[in-house]
């Protein structure tokens, strides 16, 4: 699909309002060649006394009549063209933000966020100018030049009009070739305005670093350098049409002064009547409208035309991750989980991450995870969530293929808890409830179809108590991730504002809300990724208890680095090279003496001597 067609598919969408923008903007372009008509009539009758007041009324009043139909046109196609040009800019967007929520993991990985914002905003509005005031003033670049051109032959002189469109077809050629370049530097500009957008919002994410490490002068110049290069790039498109706009007044102005001369010595020798030389001068200065909104037509198109390539490739990426055509449905999940043989090489890399793993986890398990940095922890329950594709057979759950399993239906039914433990910039509630389905359709609306029914007084009820359910809900969820007591003693308890990614909470609350927002959804199979590395031991201890009786008959994967998290669990699997070294459950791997037991006597010996280092330090 070419750029051409890409938006025609949105513009089919809107044909009726654009057929009845563009028939009003004719309307409106025809009624205009009537004024400089009435003008001259109203000159000659004077000139030659045959007009009394009666006719000069008359032919002011068909002015105003033609004046108030001219407003009304031009609110009209405003109201239709650029109402259409604002849908398709929301449709598009929509469009986007659908699409980009089913891009898989690895396109985020090799794409910045400021590049794509810079899409969602600078480029889809050249794209609204696009197809909104650039379609007007081609209309009027091609029709009412036309149309006025017709009307100068026609009612006053053949001669006259030539000698004055001339210099006028020397800015239609001009303009053709302004274009082209105009896309290419437009299209550098995109590209820079991206750039300096990736690393603002970059340097705002790690302003925490930046000032840890006094590199705030440093930053201020590679900023100072990305913000001259967009500047440059943005100069050089301000350069061109610096240039094309005061040649295009030069041009008007040698086309005017044709006609003051050439037109003036018709009018003196009489082959012209002075209303009718009156009336040519105002079909000239209508002409300037046109040949104007010709070169910013040309502009907004070209623009445009670099944005919709930027937009459609975002939009004609296909996601990785995605229902493949041997889904089947899945009603339950009850959380067996098979590991058989299961490989993994993320991409650009040489060596695998996860070799030849196999081990079955019955419904019910707390399986544990342990070992070292950079081993595969967090990329097999990843693959769990099939935020990346696994090669069919390696992961089964209940017995079927991961890849067979709808992504809706298999993640709706895991609780996750990731490692950054990411909080939006909302209240508390807000962000712990995120997991709660609250019954509605896709449309937003009750999934009761007798809502509707219902009077008033009992809608109002039945919102009270879902939110009262809600609350109770947040509050289990809340109590059990042993976060609660922190919540209620803010100002403003549960309606606590967080900020950008949970940054106004300490590394522990931020753990534990996210705790909190997976146990709420109550889902056969939880995973925890490292997720009570920020809390103290004792909070760690009422942690792993409450999970043990909220969690009884469900599986529960933990993933931790301190073996204190994951010695009580039923199956431990130890990660080396991305291999499973070993597997069994706390005393087997004890006695075993291996790798794990190395990491218990490490682990114990650092606990020592941060007792023997803090008793020191207090005496």
């Amino acid at each position: 699909m070419n750029s051409f067609t890409f938006i025609i598919q949105y513009v089919k969408k809107h044909r009726l309002q654009y057929a009845a923008g563009i028939l009003t903007l004719f309307v409106v372009d025809y009624a205009n060649l009537f004024i400089p008509k009435l003008t001259g009539t109203i000159t000659d009758g004077l000139t030659a006394r045959t007009m009394d007041w009666n006719g000069v009324k008359t032919c002011l009043a068909a002015i105003f009549v033609l004046g108030a139909l001219l407003a009304l046109g031009r609110f009209l196609w405003r109201y239709f063209l650029f109402g259409a040009s604002r849908s398709i800019e929301r449709e598009m967007r929509g469009d986007m933000f659908a699409h980009l929520e089913e891009m898989s993991v690895e396109y985020y990985n090799e794409r910045g966020t400021g590049d794509l914002m810079t899409r969602f905003t600078s480029d889809l509005n050249a794209i609204r100018m696009a197809i909104g005031p650039a379609v007007i003033c081609m209309f009027d670049a091609c029709v009412m030049t036309v149309m006025v051109i017709g009307q100068m032959m026609y009612y006053v002189n053949v001669r006259l009009t030539l000698l004055a469109v001339i210099p006028m077809f020397l800015i239609c050629i001009g303009e053709i070739y302004y274009g082209k370049i105009i896309h290419r530097r437009f299209l550098d500009r995109q590209e820079a305005v991206s750039d300096l957008t990736d690393f603002v919002q970059e340097s705002f994410s790690g302003v925490r670093v930046i000032k840890a490490f006094v590199r705030e002068r440093a930053e201020f110049y590679a900023f100072a350098k990305e913000n001259k290069h967009t500047m440059d790039q943005t100069l050089r498109v301000v350069r061109l049409q610096s240039v094309i706009m005061p040649l295009l007044d030069v041009i008007i102005g040698l086309s005017s002064l044709i006609t003051l001369i050439y037109g003036g010595y018709l009018a003196l020798i009489g082959d012209i009547s002075l209303g009718r030389f009156v009336a040519f001068n105002q079909y000239v200065s209508m002409l300037v409208w046109p040949m104007i909104a010709c070169g910013d037509a040309i502009n907004m198109f070209s623009q445009g035309a670099a944005s919709i390539r930027r937009v459609k490739e975002v939009l004609d990426e296909t996601p990785e991750i995605r229902d493949s055509d041997s889904v089947t449905e899945v009603s339950e999940i009850r959380g067996e989980i098979t590991f058989s043989h299961l490989t993994f090489l993320h991409r650009g890399h040489s060596e695998p991450t996860l070799k030849n793993i196999s081990l079955h986890v019955p419904a019910g398990t707390t399986l544990a995870v342990i070992g070292r940095t950079g081993n595969g922890k967090s990329t097999l329950v990843n693959l769990l969530l099939h935020l990346y594709n696994t090669k069919p057979g390696m992961i089964l759950i209940d017995g079927t293929d991961i890849n067979a399993i709808p992504l809706k239906t298999l993640r709706e039914h895991i609780a996750y808890v990731p490692q950054d433990n990411f909080l939006f910039s909302n209240t508390l509630r807000s962000n712990i409830a995120f997991g709660i389905a609250h019954g509605k359709d896709d449309s937003g609306r009750p999934a009761d179809g007798g809502a509707a029914e219902r009077t008033a007084a009992a809608d109002l009820a039945a919102v009270r108590g879902t939110e009262d359910d809600e609350m109770d809900a947040i509050i289990r969820a809340t109590k059990a991730a042993c976060i609660h007591e922190s919540i209620v003693s803010f100002p403003d308890g549960y309606e606590t504002i967080v900020g950008e990614r949970g940054v106004t909470l300490s590394g522990g609350q931020k753990q534990r809300s996210s705790i909190a927002r997976a146990l709420i959804k109550d889902a056969p199979i939880l995973i925890l990724d490292d997720a009570l590395s920020a809390v103290d031991t004792d909070t760690e201890e009422h942690i792993l208890k409450n999970l043990k009786i909220n969690r009884a008959g469900k599986t529960t994967i933990l993933i931790a680095h301190r073996i204190s998290t994951i010695q009580n669990a039923d199956v431990i699997m130890v990660l080396e090279d991305g291999e499973a070294k070993e597997i069994g459950n706390h005393e087997s791997l004890m006695k075993a003496g291996g790798i794990y037991r190395d990491m218990f006597e490490k682990q114990q010996l650092e606990a020592a001597q941060q007792t023997i280092n803090a008793g020191g330090a207090s005496s």
